[in-house]
């Protein structure tokens, strides 16, 4: 099978559209039809079937996109192979961090890399939920995101996955707050706090959403804020309360922070690539660097 034919499928899988497809590849999207096309007629099935005014792929076409991500990881580790005879990591690598994660890792891990003159690094950070991460893939190197940790794990047939790490969640109160005295808090002494959450869909507010489920709590939500430095400076002055990540927290001496009681609540930080992706040695040397900047923020005792 023509090795162009199958990276165009790829493009068409993970991007849901010819037209995306084809501003992936840099062509046009009767460019893109007729690949799919001439794959279709190569392999004797059907790989495509119409969707509305669009198409999308049939189950012989998503079996063939297995196949086609191991023979390009394939290629990707024979590139990787070559560029082990060179003496250090060299090229770019693409990486989009959420933006509470960049605040916490970015600096060091900067720092970390500046080592490798020949490595460049193009980051972008990315208000990102966890269904948008397989998107995201499609056009970097390298994802770091975070999930609720009770929420169903990226996909493994596609994606490789990496821990970083497990940021616990602390309830975050105004200084001279009644319950500020208090070690833990329990989730039903706050059923009458006004809540500063995030956008719905994001993290935080899913595991704020799941806490109610498991408690039958139901917290008022009163704004919603994505940017956490906004959300520390609210709480400070008695605007709200907040349920907010330990090593993310910037101000911690304006707030109280507090655990919650008989509750694990936590978000894990991950970074999500495609599969093979990893093989390459500048790819490699960037996840090396995230995951000793990740060792570094979190406490040994968490």
């Amino acid at each position: 099978m023509d090795i162009g034919r199958l990276r165009t499928l790829r493009e068409f899988a993970d991007r849901g559209s010819v037209t995306a497809a084809a501003q992936a590849l840099h062509c046009t999207p009767s460019a893109v039809s007729q690949q799919l096309r001439a794959l279709q007629a190569e392999v004797g099935l059907q790989l495509t079937e119409p969707a509305g005014r669009g198409l999308r792929l049939t189950d012989a076409g998503r079996a063939l996109v297995v196949r086609a991500d191991e023979v390009l990881a394939a290629l990707e580790r024979a590139e990787s192979e070559l560029d082990t005879y060179r003496s250090a990591p060299k090229g770019r690598v693409r990486v989009a961090i959420f933006p509470s994660g960049a605040l916490m890792l970015l600096p060091g891990l900067l720092a970390r890399l500046a080592e490798f003159g020949e490595l460049e690094v193009d980051i972008r950070d990315i208000d990102m939920t966890p269904p948008e991460v397989p998107g995201l893939v499609a056009d970097f190197d390298v994802v770091v995101t975070h999930r609720d940790e009770h929420a169903e794990p990226f996909p493994a047939d596609r994606l490789e996955v990496v821990h970083l790490l497990r940021e616990p969640l602390d309830v975050a109160l105004p200084p001279g707050h009644h319950l500020a005295d208090h070690d833990r808090i329990d989730l039903t002494e706050l059923a009458s706090e006004r809540w500063i959450g995030v956008d719905v869909g994001f993290p935080v507010d899913d595991v704020l959403r799941s806490l109610a489920i498991r408690t039958g709590v139901r917290p008022q939500v009163v704004h919603r804020i994505n940017d956490f430095r906004i959300i520390e400076a609210l709480v400070a002055h008695g605007h709200g309360i907040a349920l907010l990540p330990r090593y993310a927290i910037k101000n911690a001496d304006l707030l109280v922070r507090r655990p919650l009681a008989g509750i694990r609540a936590a978000r894990h930080v991950e970074a999500v690539l495609r599969t093979g992706s990893s093989a390459r040695p500048a790819v490699a040397t960037v996840l090396a660097a995230l995951q000793a900047e990740a060792a570094a923020v979190t406490p040994s005792c968490d």
